[in-house]
């Protein structure tokens, strides 16, 4: 038992038991195929573990973004099938957000959920933020336990959050500062040094007095920004440069036209800053090659575009490359180092972006407080 949450040994005999399985099985689909299984292998560990000791198992799973009820094109039916291939005689229920008391926590459909079993595991670290009823519900009526996913990725962050080793140098990226303060300011509470890229940067820049063209902004975030500067402002690290599309240009479309060019870090009007610039990049390098500990969580730019990729690609290369224990928090950065071929030269990509950072943050998930409590009460 880590961080007092139960884990599979907990559950004792489980021979001849039947197991519900909470798994992160929300993988991309394109045109009804799956276009990365790492979700549904990822749960594979504590899969063959129990049934190696003789339980039955029934997964259950969100997938998309359902408006409480059946849509066809939210169906786990190709993940049925993938999971078929994988670990053959599991069952998987239906799509749990077709019912609109998952995300409710409604006690009626956690009845409908633990009927017929015996336990509960929760391996679902991605969905572990929420308060729905498949996460928080069923250790209320079952002895519970956490997977070998959940269990290894609460290891590894609570680890990073509470005894990194220094250097500790988190990168942050993506669009907005507001989706990212909580957790800027815990890692100003652990971090040695805190890279700041994506459009999150011009708001920053915003404060700083520079003019941003058309770039991201969200003004409402400056005073707070500015406040960050000035207090945190040796540990914080913005770009030196920027690369800009200008006026008439299209993101993901060059045949739209529009200059892409190179500019400190103030833009003309008109233009709009997309990707970190190399001189940035080249400075982030050196910051990530002196860390023993690395995070991070956020793309430079816009990598989905060629024409923006440099930074982010510059960024995990570095990443990839350096001898520190390395993390990266889910969403948009895994795809990113995935997309690069790097994926293999990090420490550990978590399967949870929000539920990674939330982590970080807080200290805790609802999904693992569950956990504690079913274990407390037992």
């Amino acid at each position: 038992m880590k961080f007092g949450v139960p884990e599979l040994e907990d559950l004792g005999d489980v021979s001849g038991k039947s197991v519900l399985l909470r798994a992160d099985f929300n993988v991309p689909l394109k045109d009804g195929v799956i276009t990365d299984d790492l979700r549904i292998t990822a749960a594979l560990p504590t899969i063959n573990w129990l049934i190696e000791h003789g339980a039955k198992v029934t997964a259950c799973t969100h997938l998309g973004r359902p408006k409480g009820a059946p849509d066809p094109q939210y169906s786990v039916e190709p993940v049925r099938q993938r999971l078929s291939e994988l670990a053959p005689g599991v069952e998987l229920l239906e799509n749990l957000r077709f019912n609109p008391g998952e995300t409710s926590n409604d006690p009626a459909f956690v009845d409908s959920l633990i009927a017929g079993h015996d336990l509960y595991v929760n391996d679902a670290f991605g969905a572990s933020h929420r308060s729905h009823a498949s996460i928080v519900g069923p250790p209320t009526k079952l002895p519970s336990a956490a997977g070998r996913l959940l269990a290894k990725e609460v290891d590894i962050l609570l680890g990073l959050r509470e005894n990194p080793s220094h250097p500790f140098v988190a990168i942050t990226g993506g669009s907005k500062v507001s989706d990212k303060l909580g957790v800027l300011t815990a890692l100003l509470e652990i971090a040695d040094s805190i890279i700041i890229g994506g459009g999150m940067c011009f708001t920053f820049f915003a404060a700083m007095g520079n003019s941003i063209g058309n770039s991201l902004c969200e003004p409402d975030q400056i005073e707070t920004c500015a406040q960050l500067l000035e207090q945190h402002g040796d540990r914080l690290h913005l770009p030196s440069d920027v690369v800009g599309l200008g006026p008439g240009g299209k993101i993901g479309d060059p045949s739209a036209g529009g200059e892409v060019r190179n500019f400190g870090r103030a833009l003309p009007e008109g233009w709009m800053g997309l990707d970190i610039g190399p001189g940035a990049a080249a400075e982030f390098g050196d910051i990530i090659a002196e860390a023993r500990t690395v995070l991070w969580n956020g793309p430079m730019g816009v990598f989905e575009d060629p024409r923006f990729e440099a930074g982010t690609r510059s960024v995990a290369i570095s990443v990839a490359e350096s001898s520190a224990f390395s993390v990266i928090g889910g969403g948009d950065s895994a795809a990113a180092v995935a997309q690069f071929g790097l994926a293999d030269q990090v420490s550990h990509i978590s399967t949870g972006g929000g539920a990674s950072l939330e982590l970080i943050e807080q200290g805790d998930l609802p999904g693992l407080a569950a956990l504690r409590l079913a274990s407390n009460a037992r």
